[in-house]
């Protein structure tokens, strides 16, 4: 598969994982606003993934289709980053995961917009309003959690320092980021790192959270190098099409 496709595919891949965890979260919620919205963020980032699955399908012109993608491929050929198959141990845990990835998704479709690959650019003007408002609702509940109760702000922090070691992944360019944003397609990782920090500093300060200092870091996801979460989430996730391969929905 060339270079750009597999591009396309670090998107689409964590945009699907992450929603297949929110949509593990339905119906647990806090109440009952909080869970449909949680829902919907899940819809919009199914709702991405599908319409990238289906261009990579579309341009790699091998007769497959998105749900093959989606559904028949390996653990090792998905390319997302390993914080979004981070399980949901609790609200505090998925706000913060949130947050982080609303965070970057936020700057990297910003800068995808200008991209000079017609199909990325399209998608990122489109989806950039959906992302928007997911960025706002998780930086409201980080502060929401932070000035909250004593045991909401501590679950908080604890979760920020749990899975600070994986938002690192998100910046560390892989051959494939690199060959994109040397021909002017995907986004400068760099600048894109550079707002993401004075985000998460900005809502932290409000919020009266604490930057982990620890720069250990866990990656290998963009690499198809993933945690055993990934294969949990896979085995629920393509169950069916793998029981029935013939199946038609």
């Amino acid at each position: 598969m060339e270079t750009k496709l597999k591009y396309y595919l670090q998107i689409a891949d964590n945009a699907l994982i992450l929603s297949h965890r929110l949509s593990e979260y339905c119906s647990r919620a806090p109440f009952l606003e909080e869970d449909l919205a949680n829902t919907n963020v899940a819809l919009d980032l199914i709702g991405l993934a599908e319409s990238v699955l289906e261009e990579v399908a579309k341009q790699d012109g091998k007769g497959k289709c998105g749900d093959d993608l989606a559904y028949k491929r390996k653990e090792n050929e998905f390319l997302n980053v390993i914080l979004v198959e981070q399980p949901n141990e609790d609200f505090a845990q998925i706000m913060v995961r949130q947050f982080f990835t609303d965070a970057f998704n936020y700057y990297f479709f910003s800068e995808l917009c200008t991209s000079k690959d017609k199909f990325l650019s399209a998608l990122a003007k489109k989806s950039i309003k959906e992302i928007t408002y997911h960025l706002r609702r998780s930086s409201e509940w980080m502060i929401r959690l932070g000035k909250g109760t004593p045991e909401a702000s501590q679950k908080t922090q604890f979760a920020i320092d749990k899975l600070w070691k994986y938002t690192h992944e998100f910046f560390i360019e892989n051959s494939i980021e690199t060959e994109m944003i040397n021909k002017g397609i995907g986004s400068n990782l760099a600048s894109v790192h550079l707002n993401w920090k004075q985000k998460i500093s900005e809502i932290f300060y409000i919020a009266h959270f604490v930057i982990p200092t620890n720069d250990f870091v866990i990656k290998g996801g963009k690499e198809g190098v993933h945690s055993e979460n990934l294969g949990y989430i896979l085995c629920e996730m393509q169950y069916l099409p793998n029981k029935y391969p013939d199946a038609k929905w």
